[in-house]
């Protein structure tokens, strides 16, 4: 059994999709289509940058979608591939899910990437700039970054915002407690902590009013029954009927991304290969959580045809 899995902010870079689109008409509709969905040159952005612009979480989180899915529709097309066919189950990390419902046909390519350009703004507004933060707790399974999380908070927001694998969980929070947090990691049992460069604490319950703007924008938002389940960040567990998925993309603005327990699950329901589209973010992960398991990561042309020829 196979699982289709997307990538999370963090995957983005400068010249990202460039090759995929000169050697691929099928890459260059997707980006296409998805800068006229937004009115905006993304692709541009993703190809020449500025770099200080691409990170925002507005360009990045519809960049990081478009790349993976161009590569995946290469696949498809190219090759006359039916993911229905070759994939059991979907996933992806945070932002990811979006693509993975995309791959799976419960969202059009348009609506995507314009929920998810409403999503980074919504993230970005929900907190001033400044006044939270994430933090890598490496080294510390997810009961411990609770424990340290807690023993940080003071009376501020402090809690578990990815579970990624056996030895890395994310925080997020007030700055203040955060840094708290990082200075208290060591001796709580983290063999280290390191705050990490983003704009906005994400998956916290500071991220209340962005969780109310996607209600609103995805209450709009048409959504089909994929044609596999995808499996949900907040619930670790498959999904298809699509009001349930809609109730859980607003909860997964706040909840804990549920990665590690997915990828658990998938492999407890005979999945015993994960093929990462866009990025070699996820596939390391899996490796660490389920190390019989087969990861691979599908960026270039070369290793779309590599993969074409495996499936």
């Amino acid at each position: 059994m196979r699982a289709f899995i997307f990538p999370g902010q963090g995957s983005q870079a400068v010249g990202m999709g460039k090759a995929l689109s000169d050697a691929s008409p099928v890459a260059k509709a997707v980006f296409q289509e998805v800068d006229e969905a937004l009115g905006q040159h993304l692709f541009r952005l993703m190809t020449e940058g500025p770099e200080d612009q691409l990170v925002l979480t507005e360009n990045a989180q519809p960049a990081i979608m478009a790349n993976a899915i161009a590569t995946l529709r290469v696949l498809e097309r190219e090759g006359g591939m039916r993911l229905a066919d070759k994939a059991d189950y979907v996933a992806g990390h945070s932002l990811g899910e979006y693509t993975a419902l995309c791959a799976a046909g419960a969202l059009d390519l348009a609506t995507t990437a314009i929920l998810l350009k409403h999503r980074g703004q919504a993230m970005q507004a929900a907190v001033p700039v400044g006044e939270g933060a994430m933090a890598a707790l490496l080294g510390a399974d997810v009961e411990k970054a609770k424990a340290i999380a807690a023993a940080a908070a003071e009376g501020e927001v402090c809690t578990v915002a990815n579970d990624n694998d056996p030895s890395q969980v994310v925080i997020s929070g007030a700055r203040g407690a955060i840094e708290r947090a990082i200075a208290m990691a060591k001796d709580m049992g983290a063999k280290r902590a390191v705050l990490l460069p983003v704009s906005a604490p994400f998956h916290c319950p500071l991220m209340q009013p962005a969780a109310d703007a996607m209600e609103k924008a995805l209450a709009e938002a048409r959504i089909d029954a994929p044609l596999v389940p995808v499996f949900a960040n907040v619930t670790a567990a498959a999904v298809s009927d699509p009001d349930t998925i809609r109730r859980l993309l607003v909860e997964q603005v706040t909840g804990m991304v549920r990665w590690r327990e997915s990828v658990l699950a998938m492999a407890g329901t005979g999945v015993d290969r994960f093929v990462e589209f866009g990025g070699k973010v996820l596939s390391p992960m899996v490796k660490r959580i389920a190390p019989d398991v087969e990861a691979t990561s599908v960026i270039t042309m070369d290793d779309i045809e590599g993969l074409f020829a495996s499936l």
